[in-house]
């Protein structure tokens, strides 16, 4: 019992110190606290501010960058008619076409395009765009690519139009 007694006088006192110390500031310290408090505060505020404008700022041009590659698509759609025009000569046009389109397609692959066009891979209908279909064993797989799909930075820009087989 008189354990109790002990530690409730112990608390109280505690009780009485912290109040003194708060009463022991003066109004122009309870101020100068308050500014200090309210100008974290608004350092946090901005600091998240700038983060969250810096973020917008990336996803803008991200989106603006895959805008441009997606309008530039038809352009290596052409490339790739042209590679198949010319596959069977060897001029030097068929060699500068395919140096032009091979130059596109490494500047475009060092921002992260991907292409998307393997035969004998399994069908996968989030990359793939099935237009026709073979007969062949259980398993469907791409038979042939008709246009190549692409991925701009790991999301489908377009996908591939192509000939399931299975």
């Amino acid at each position: 019992m008189s354990d109790d007694v002990v530690e409730g006088d112990i608390v109280a006192a505690s009780e009485d110190v912290a109040t003194d110390v708060v009463d022991e500031r003066t109004p122009a310290e309870r101020e100068r606290d308050e500014y200090l408090d309210s100008l974290q505060r608004l350092q946090a505020d901005f600091e998240n501010y700038r983060k969250r404008a810096m973020r917008l700022s990336e996803d803008a041009a991200a989106r603006a960058s895959g805008d441009l590659v997606a309008k530039l698509l038809p352009v290596l759609d052409a490339f790739d008619l042209a590679r198949a025009h010319f596959s069977s000569e060897d001029t030097e046009e068929a060699q500068a076409l395919a140096q032009a389109r091979g130059l596109m397609l490494d500047t475009l692959a060092k921002e992260g395009l991907e292409r998307i066009d393997a035969v004998g891979a399994p069908f996968d209908p989030q990359v793939h765009d099935a237009v026709a279909h073979e007969e062949g064993d259980g398993h469907q797989v791409i038979d042939d690519v008709l246009r190549a799909g692409y991925r701009w930075k790991g999301a489908v820009l377009r996908p591939a139009m192509v000939r399931v087989k299975g």
